[in-house]
This record gives C-alpha cells, structure tokens and sequence, in this order.
C-alpha cells in the first residue's frame, strides 16, 4: 500500500526540465547571454569608461538601428567566404585523412608536412594570396581553407585511426575490400570524432574571413570593421564584431544539427 502510494505521488510531481530538455538548452544560454551583457553594461558604467572605446550595449544597438544598411553590407561576402572556404576545408580534408590513414607510407611521408604547414602563421600568408589571387573572394576562401583545414584532417584522421579491432577484422573476415570497409566501418566509426573537428573548425571560419579581409578585401564585415574603426565609430564597429560572432555561432550550431541527425547514437553513448 505504502509503494503504491509513493509511485502514485512520483508519478503525479511536476518534473523538473532535464539536461537535455529543449526548455533548459534554450533557457540557458538566454540566461547566459543576459549575465555577460549586464557585465558588460554595469562595467562601462562602474569604471566610466568612455565610449570612444567600450561603447554600452545601448549605444551598440541604437547604432546598428539607424544604419543597418551600412553594417549589414558586408554579411553576405563573408557569409559566402566562410561557406565556400569551410565547405573546401571539409571536402579536402576528409580526403586527405582517409588517404593518410589508409597507407602508412603516405603517412610518414606527409603528415608531417601537414603539421608544418598548420603552423605557418596565416596572418602572414593572407596578403601573399590576396596580392596573388586578387581583393576577390577567393582569395578569402583559400584563407579560410587554410584556417580550417588542420583540424578536419587530425580529427578525421584520429577517426579513421580509431577503429577497433574486433571491426576491422570482421571487415577482413568477410573479404570486404579496403574501400568496403571504409564505407562500412571505418567512416561510420569515425563520424563522432571528424564531428568534433568539424566544430572545432566552424568558429575558425569566422577568424579566417576576418584575417583574409583585413589583408585587402572589397566587401565584407570585417571591411566594415576595418573602416569603422579608422573613424573613432565603436559602437558600429561592436555591432560588426557582434555580427561576426553570430556567423560563427549560426554555422557551429548548423554542424551539432547535422552531427545529431546523422550521428544520434553519439550524445546517448557518451558517459
């Protein structure tokens, strides 16, 4: 009697939201969001820091209102250079990973090329392809190319790397040929950590975009930046950062949507 008592009031308590309830991922980072601009809103006002260079939040959206069309002007050219330069960074490095993992030879032979090219500084690179290429978009894809680049390859790689081996041997067992066991077995295995770098490359196709643009660039936000920034004008000069940021936070959250609907598995095994 007593047991029954107890399911029927558990059953009957209003649930608390989950961790992976929609309601708290929504209200979170709202939550979030609304602490880190108070802070900054109660800084500026606390240290009577001028607005020539830490404008309030205030100042920062009564300027985007009265002149959007001059600060939106540049989203679409670097919308599309992040895009472009992401896409190739996927489709090349993904190649490149399977072709590293795939031979040991090819992997002693160029990973190490690989890791050197990583670390050549892109600040420098950028106005080498922009006087090469041109003030066009492509230069600015190449530059986010290269940006994002690095960590498709090493996480794809550690993917393909990773596979266990009761799979592989299974593969073996039943005469799958090494594209077979690829396509069967080593990709799909791999999915939960060439995600990982797909994430961790996102963001970096904003910094990209902004490093290829300040380089020399027709069009783009961070020309908008640039400009902004050459006449004393803060508060337009956040909003195209803060524009920036949602770039690179839109084109991070699209990647966890794909990864949950191609990998669900992934989120319900981890611990």
């Amino acid at each position: 009697m007593i047991d029954t008592t107890v399911a029927t009031a558990r059953a009957s308590a209003p649930r608390r939201p989950t961790a992976d309830s929609p309601l708290r991922a929504i209200l979170l980072p709202v939550l979030g969001l609304v602490i880190v601009i108070a802070a900054w809103w109660l800084s500026v006002l606390v240290f009577g820091i001028q607005e020539i260079f830490l404008p309030t939040p205030a100042a920062v959206v009564t300027a985007f209102l009265e002149q959007p069309g001059d600060i939106l002007d540049g989203v679409w050219t670097t919308t599309q250079e992040m895009l472009f330069g992401y896409g190739l960074a996927i489709v090349v490095g993904l190649f490149i990973a399977f072709l590293l993992s795939a031979s040991r030879t090819l992997h002693q032979m160029f990973y190490p090329l690989v890791v050197a090219a990583n670390a050549i500084p892109k600040v420098a690179v950028a106005p080498l392809l922009v006087y090469s290429i041109g003030l066009g978009l492509t230069s600015k894809v190449m530059i986010v190319f290269l940006v994002c680049f690095f960590p498709i390859v090493v996480a794809a790689h550690a993917g393909f790397a990773s596979t266990p081996a009761e799979f592989a041997e299974l593969a073996r067992a039943l005469s799958a040929s090494r594209l077979q066991t690829y396509a069967k077995v080593r990709f799909p295995g791999a999915l939960p950590q060439i995600f990982v770098g797909l994430k961790v490359a996102a963001p970096l196709a904003a910094v990209g975009a902004v490093v290829g643009e300040f380089a020399g660039a027709l069009h783009g936000l961070a020309q908008e930046l640039f400009a902004y920034s050459g006449q004393g004008r803060a508060a337009e000069g956040f909003a195209a950062v803060i524009l920036l940021s949602v770039l690179a936070l839109a084109l991070f959250y699209l990647v966890v949507l794909v990864e949950r609907l191609v990998v669900p598995w992934a989120s319900r095994t981890a611990g």
